[in-house]
């Protein structure tokens, strides 16, 4: 069947094109598009042919404005090329996908400024719900009242007087496994790369946790603040080496400050772990690809993802509708090469 008044090229093919390219009434298409109502057999693949054929794509705004509901999500992170985010978007997606909704991915480079831009941009576009993968304390009250018009599941340490779900991990039992590793080992100084201030507490916490059960004491000295970065990484680990004592081992906060360190340590002649044993936090796919293999905390980045997108699917659904709920998820010791 031919349509005579047939769409110029670049013109957008609109559902009444598709009713007359199928010789059926718009409403007929509509129905077929939704499934809530029962079309006969030979008249709903006519208008599935006149979909292909035409190559017609539902408005999406306008489905929006008739059902309220705009089928994406919203996924705010610090740094996208920070592999261990893109993991946990993947988990939040595959999750989430199943039942038919995108994302929209944010990256803030760790910016409160751009975190709050985003989390108002988003509100805007009318977003089904939201994770938010970092939570600057400076836009806290801009998510409490953000909650109440939209859902919202926040990744990290939990915060209650916030009001929404979040999935956290283990992080201070992580951190206190990992130091408490290299106690075990024999090594007698170790240092900390943490993350920036304000950041990662948990994850320090389980270092003095480790230190204070040995009977260590804490030199200032070996805390040194980084900003989760391989960059960050290899500053602070020169910091360390400039001092007159080094350490004989360093756990960092996370895998790229790891990584970022023995970038330092090789260029300056020393091995891991032989002169310096390291220890990092995540477990991203880089941790085994350096030389030598990275013994790191692994922190479930797909599986927070995907309880995200559980917790979030919940609330967005009605399925519930309680008080704001927490999922805690464990994070193992994996030993490598690098201790």
């Amino acid at each position: 069947m031919v349509v005579s008044d047939a769409n110029r090229p670049g013109e957008r093919v609109r559902l009444a094109d598709v009713a007359r390219h199928a010789a059926v009434s718009p409403t007929t298409v509509s129905h077929v598009l939704s499934g809530k109502r029962l079309v006969n057999a030979a008249t709903r693949d006519r208008v599935q042919d006149a979909i292909r054929e035409l190559g017609y794509r539902p408005n999406q705004a306008a489905r929006q404005l008739r059902t309220n509901l705009s089928r994406m999500v919203a996924v705010i992170v610090p740094d996208l090329t920070n592999s261990f985010y893109g993991v946990l978007t993947r988990g939040l997606a595959d999750h989430i996908g199943g039942q038919e909704y995108g994302t929209y991915v944010c990256n803030t480079d760790g910016s409160a400024d751009r975190e709050r831009k985003f989390l108002h941009d988003v509100l805007d576009r009318g977003v089904d719900g939201i994770v938010m993968a970092a939570v600057n304390a400076a836009i806290e009250p801009d998510l409490a009242q953000a909650r109440l018009a939209t859902p919202i599941v926040c990744v990290g340490t939990p915060k209650d007087d916030l009001g929404v779900d979040w999935v956290s991990t283990d992080d201070r039992s992580g951190a206190r496994d990992a130091t408490a590793h290299l106690l075990e080992r024999g090594r007698q100084r170790i240092a900390m790369i943490q993350g920036p201030p304000g950041t990662g507490t948990p994850r320090t916490e389980g270092y003095h946790d480790a230190m204070l059960r040995a009977g260590r004491a804490v030199d200032g000295r070996m805390l040194l603040q980084g900003d989760w970065t391989r960059a960050g990484g290899q500053a602070a680990m020169r910091t360390l080496l400039a001092l007159d004592e080094r350490p004989d081992a360093v756990f960092c906060a996370n895998d790229l400050s790891a990584i970022g360190a023995i970038d330092v340590l090789r260029a300056a002649g020393l091995t891991v772990p032989d002169d310096i044993a390291l220890v990092g936090f995540d477990d991203i796919d880089a941790a085994t690809m350096v030389m030598p293999a990275l013994t790191t905390v692994r922190n479930p980045a797909y599986e927070i993802g995907s309880n995200a997108g559980e917790l979030l699917l919940g609330r967005m659904n009605g399925d519930f509708t309680g008080p704001a709920r927490t999922v805690k998820l464990p994070c193992p010791l994996v030993e490598r090469a690098s201790v």
